[in-house]
């Protein structure tokens, strides 16, 4: 459903993974190697996505638990550097100040000072922090995946962010300027509706923090664009991160007025149908209502929400009544028929998870 590849300039995106110099080195004494490759090149942009590629090397390599691991490696790669300056030691300190953690920023700016002393700055050293042209936000239909682009002139940020099971990222990418006026080159025949939209710059990039925020809080995932460029998207949106999104309940007079619509005095529907409106108001960001075939694979594969018990008859009727109530609920939403039908075609795709 998100945008193909097509549109990554040449060298962006999905940066060369690092060339390890030798198995044994320490990941700072490779990093100090590896500057090499970015010692001499004029735009800043290369020496961002080295370091960020090497940020997400070091963060997969951690062991479990492990919460420091990138000021562990920024203040070994300082400490080195300044112990013995060369141009490949200011390189490597200039790229990870770039897109280090903020916590990382004095002490590597500190490091920096001491190095330039002795050793010329890169030629790309100064230049000025990224400023968004524009931004835009593309939904799919049922609000269960998002895509984000933001424009900085040279260069395009992509991130794709699914929202069926709690928010989490699954790609990011670098693009060529411009992507968005090709945004329909990136779709294909017969892809979920996801028209794409302006947006402010702030909120999109609000929104790209909070998702890098939930992302985190799992263990780190072996995608390679987010391995390469979480320290990249971090860096620009970093200073936009929201709070915690608050949670309301769906009001009782709302959840009462849903039910009776869908289940009318049926006293078996009307406790599936609490059943699934329960769920939904708890689980789906969009809202109770917001059913999508991944949102019914996680309710089916987590065979029953905690703590519910279902009576024989229930049931029996349960995948009866969810198809039901998923046609019901995208209606009352707005969604076209045709793109209730997946949802519906989920729930017997599915339903041997719940079944077994």
């Amino acid at each position: 459903m998100s945008p193909k590849s097509r549109g990554r300039p040449a060298g962006r995106g999905r940066p060369k993974r690092p060339q390890r110099a030798v198995a044994r080195l320490r990941l700072s004494e490779q990093i100090l190697l590896d500057a090499r490759r970015i010692s001499q090149v004029d735009d800043v942009l290369p020496a961002e996505l080295w370091a960020s590629e090497w940020l997400g090397e070091v963060r997969q390599a951690a062991p479990p638990g492990e919460t420091e691991a990138e000021h562990l490696v920024c203040t070994e790669v300082a400490g080195r550097a300044t112990a013995g300056p060369t141009p490949l030691g200011m390189a490597a300190v200039a790229a990870l100040l770039r897109v280090a953690p903020e916590s990382e920023r004095r002490m590597l700016t500190e490091a920096a000072a001491i190095l330039s002393i002795s050793q010329p700055a890169p030629p790309w050293a100064q230049a000025p922090a990224w400023v968004p042209t524009g931004a835009w936000r593309a939904v799919d239909v049922w609000e269960s995946e998002r895509v984000l682009l933001v424009e900085y002139g040279s260069h395009t940020l992509m991130a794709v962010i699914h929202d069926d099971g709690g928010t989490s990222l699954a790609r990011l990418d670098v693009l060529d300027p411009g992507a968005a006026s090709r945004w329909e080159e990136f779709r294909a025949s017969g892809d979920v509706p996801m028209p794409l939209r302006p947006a402010e710059p702030s909120e999109v990039l609000a929104e790209l923090a909070g998702a890098l925020r939930e992302t985190d809080l799992a263990p780190p995932r072996a995608e390679e664009s987010l391995i390469a460029l979480r320290a990249l998207a971090w860096s620009r949106s970093r200073d936009r991160l929201p709070g915690w999104p608050d949670w309301s309940p769906l009001p009782a007079d709302d959840r009462q007025r849903l039910i009776d619509d869908f289940a009318g005095d049926d006293p078996v529907d009307r406790a599936l149908a609490g059943l699934f409106l329960d769920y939904g108001d708890a689980r789906f960001a969009p809202g109770a209502l917001a059913w999508s075939p991944g949102r019914v694979a996680i309710f089916l594969g987590d065979r029953l929400p905690a703590g519910a018990t279902l009576e024989p008859e229930q049931r029996d009727r349960l995948p009866g009544a969810l198809r039901r109530w998923v046609r019901f609920a995208l209606e009352r939403r707005g969604v076209a028929a045709e793109w209730i039908e997946p949802v519906e075609t989920a729930v017997d795709t599915y339903l041997p998870a719940w079944s077994r």
